[in-house]
């Protein structure tokens, strides 16, 4: 991999998703240190109006929108940039194609699998801010990493704090990684509150500002049950069973973002204030550093931190991320699915906050785990178990009718 620290030339990029919240982020970063990166590509789903003046600051090579229906208003967006385009879920193929050091990966969903798994085959190094490749695919991704030699490196902060500490030239060195968790606005909750919380109060997180989606994963806690089937496949644990390396300890002031225990009893922490640039400022100078613009952490101001089990009875969602991980094959994919419908619907009033977890089990149940052999098979059973999730909610609406 190049980059500025090798031969003085900027640092090729394309950002996939570039109009989400992770792209914005990244672009901000892209633009405020100039003369470090050059942008190749950037891509999104429909947002053209942002895509193009997005385009105007960073001034990329080639643009790319997955809505085929808005490739004329594109094209006239940006008429007169010189700016190549192209439409259409291949045209993100096309965006990863083309040489860079670094992919940003920040499509959200299964339409992220595609690209994120053609950039891994030829050997680009990866900035992975979405879950569903390692989760839907993790077992494919990691071959495909070993055949080429691709380096994943993950954004969100759990994860990336990890990255920042874990000797991976000495893996063998190491006992633990330790997820770290909020616990999310009902972490001393009681489950009768719990029964009874509405989307905005499961939206109302105590220190991220966060999308709906995740902030009601960091409510149930799936979101570290995601995380944990991420870090089985990131990082090089010595395992009797697949996530007995990994523990989740919650932290309310989320300063330490993740933890690696070594054998020796030494733990490392990467800690720093809740804000998505650090993560990302990260991944897109690695192995070097570069300015974030976020805030800096004043731990006299904190003034203490605070650590507590989570609570297996109260946030089953850990307990069902766990047994999907160790039963292998399409079960993570399952899980992931359900849990999406799961929490679309709790969103629109159609099922209580408890269900969530209710619905992604009983998919589980009815989905035993089978081998998933090629991308096309995890969007395929990813699809399956969404259309299985909704035929099980309608049974929770009846139950709650």
């Amino acid at each position: 991999m190049t980059g500025p620290s090798d031969h003085g030339q900027p640092k090729a990029v394309t950002v996939l998703g570039a109009t989400g919240s992770i792209g914005r982020s990244t672009a901000e970063l892209l633009e405020h240190n100039p003369g470090r990166f050059r942008v190749e590509a950037l891509t999104c789903g429909s947002d053209v109006a942002a895509l193009a003046a997005m385009a105007r600051t960073l001034k990329p090579r080639f643009l790319a929108v997955a809505d085929v229906t808005k490739y004329q208003e594109l094209v006239d967006l940006v008429a007169g940039t010189g700016i190549e385009v192209a439409a259409g879920p291949e045209s993100l193929i096309e965006a990863v194609a083309r040489p860079v050091d670094l992919v940003v990966a920040g499509i959200v969903g299964a339409a992220g699998l595609p690209p994120i798994m053609a950039a891994v085959r030829q050997g680009t190094a990866v900035a992975l801010a979405n879950k569903e490749p390692l989760v839907c695919t993790g077992p494919l991704m990691a071959a495909e990493m070993k055949k080429s030699g691709a380096v994943l490196i993950p954004t969100d902060s759990e994860h990336n704090a990890i990255f920042q500490v874990f000797d991976f030239k000495h893996p063998e060195t190491i006992d633990k990684v330790i997820l770290t968790a909020s616990g999310g606005p009902f972490r001393t909750a009681s489950a009768a509150e719990m029964k009874a919380a509405t989307a905005a109060d499961a939206l109302n997180h105590p220190i991220w500002s966060m999308g709906a989606k995740i902030s009601i994963d960091s409510a149930t806690m799936m979101n570290k049950g995601l995380e944990i089937i991420e870090a089985h496949y990131l990082f090089p644990l010595q395992e009797s069973e697949p996530g007995d390396g990994i523990e989740v300890i919650v932290h309310p002031q989320s300063v330490i973002h993740s933890m690696v225990r070594y054998k020796d009893g030494s733990v490392l922490a990467q800690m720093g204030t809740p804000d998505m640039k650090i993560p990302i400022a990260y991944a897109l100078a690695w192995p070097d550093r570069i300015p974030s613009r976020a805030e800096r952490l004043d731990l006299a101001k904190v003034s203490q931190l605070s650590f507590e089990e989570p609570d297996p009875q109260r946030f089953p969602a850990l307990r069902l991320a766990r047994e999907a991980l160790k039963a292998g094959g399409s079960a993570p994919a399952v899980l992931n699915a359900a849990n999406e419908v799961g929490v679309a619907a709790f969103l629109e009033n159609r099922i209580g906050f408890l269900d969530i977890a209710g619905l992604v089990e009983e998919t589980l149940t009815r989905m035993p785990a089978e081998p998933v052999l090629d991308v096309d098979a995890a969007i395929a059973l990813d699809h399956q178990a969404r259309i299985v999730a909704k035929e099980t909610l309608l049974k929770i609406k009846r139950a709650v009718g």
